[in-house]
């Protein structure tokens, strides 16, 4: 009232026009401009909302469909298992690593042949405690002596290469053991994690996954060291090869032989009573010590030499049919045992069933309704703002 008379009765303000003065006009022009100001914001408030929505609704698609039926859950227990087993054919049979490019440790196949390579490089460079330079030809000559029999001298019992044979053997028995642990831990390994992978929204499948591959591993590591043994056994009890590198071999070194003996008895000795002497396949070795043993050199020079020559032929062998047997087994696991065991733990009653896959799990139902949740919010901000601004539009007009 105040306000009103002042505008109606002073000389100067009483001359301006009244539809532009007073708080009441004041208040309506403001709330036009703000209306005006906030109505340019709406076109990047409309966006966030709809990329949002988007967003929510991709991550929603994205979850895996809430399974209501056993039918449902043996359909995506199939294709989980499927996907999986084409997952392990890629890295563990074909060497394709598409799937995991850049983590080196599931690029399988080129793994196994490493740990062969290490597995024969381990086996080649074994030294027996028997066989120094220093000692040469006395594992050789102690086993003679103790081979002695009543009989002619030039005879050399089958029994002497046997037991050097089997000493040989017996050395390096732990390495195809320790092998075979080693690879089948990492097989584990690797089908763990692709079985995990596949199955990352499904934590029941996940732990009856689990199981099954700790199991069917366990079995197959087992086969296998009953089978590296055999082949470590069977190496010691026959001296066997059809392999005419064996003779070519042996013939090789036995043609250093008499040049051999001819230095055994005449090489000096250096300052500390030792004699070196240069024998082919074998480098610098010392002989002093031989000369004790004149009627027994050249038989414990030809069992080294025909010991050396087996010697390249069994550990191929048992590298060779380590390999074989790996690999037939991998195609194995893959492509029947892992497969059946997954099946057999899933619907065995006592396990649950296949019902579990119908369990969905807390972090995924939680994560499934917070979206849903957000969803319905973000449909209605996007409804609201829509009616503001058509009413801001009619206003205008």
């Amino acid at each position: 009232m105040a306000e009103e008379t002042l505008f109606r009765t002073h000389p100067l303000l009483s001359k301006i026009n009244k539809s532009i003065v007073g708080v009441p006009v004041l208040a309506q022009k403001l709330v036009q401009i703000q209306a005006n100001s906030i109505s340019k914001l709406f076109p990047e408030i409309v966006k966030k909302i709809n990329d949002k929505l988007g967003s929510h609704l991709s991550e929603l698609e994205k979850l895996p469909k809430s399974l209501t039926s056993v039918a449902e859950a043996m359909s995506a227990f199939m294709h989980i298992i499927g996907s999986a087993k084409e997952s392990l054919r890629k890295i563990l049979l074909r060497g394709e690593f598409d799937e995991y490019p850049d983590d080196k440790r599931m690029h399988c196949t080129a793994r196994l042949v490493q740990m062969l390579d290490q597995y024969s490089n381990d086996l080649h460079n074994y030294q027996e405690s028997d066989s120094s330079k220093k000692n040469f030809l006395m594992e050789e000559i102690k086993v003679l002596e103790e081979a002695k029999w009543i009989g002619l001298p030039n005879f050399v019992p089958r029994s002497t290469f046997l037991t050097l044979l089997q000493n040989r053997v017996k050395a390096i028995a732990r390495i195809p053991v320790e092998f075979i642990d080693k690879v089948w831990d990492y097989l584990q390994e690797v089908v763990v994690t692709v079985l995990v992978s596949h199955s990352e929204h499904y934590h029941q499948l996940q732990v009856a996954a689990r199981r099954a591959v700790q199991n069917v591993i366990s079995t197959m590591k087992d086969k296998s060291m009953k089978h590296v043994m055999e082949v470590v056994e069977m190496e010691k009890i026959t001296d066997y090869t059809c392999n005419p590198e064996y003779i070519h071999e042996y013939k090789k070194l036995m043609a250093n032989e008499i040049e051999f003996s001819e230095d055994v008895l005449h090489c000096k000795c250096n300052t500390r009573n030792q004699c070196w002497v240069n024998l082919e396949g074998f480098g610098e070795v010392e002989v002093s010590h031989l000369r004790q043993y004149p009627c027994l050199v050249s038989q414990a020079f030809d069992l080294r030499m025909r010991l050396t020559s087996y010697w390249k032929i069994v550990l191929r062998r048992i590298i060779d049919s380590s390999a074989l047997h790996l690999q037939f087994n991998i195609n194995r696991l893959v492509n029947k045992d892992l497969g059946e065991k997954i099946v057999n733990e899933m619907v065995n009653p006592y396990g649950g069933g296949i019902e579990r896959l119908l369990e969905e799990s807390p972090s995924i139902a939680s994560k499934r309704d917070r979206l849903k949740k957000s969803v319905a919010v973000l449909r209605e901000s996007k409804d609201v703002v829509a009616r503001i601004m058509d009413k801001i539009s009619a206003e205008e007009d």
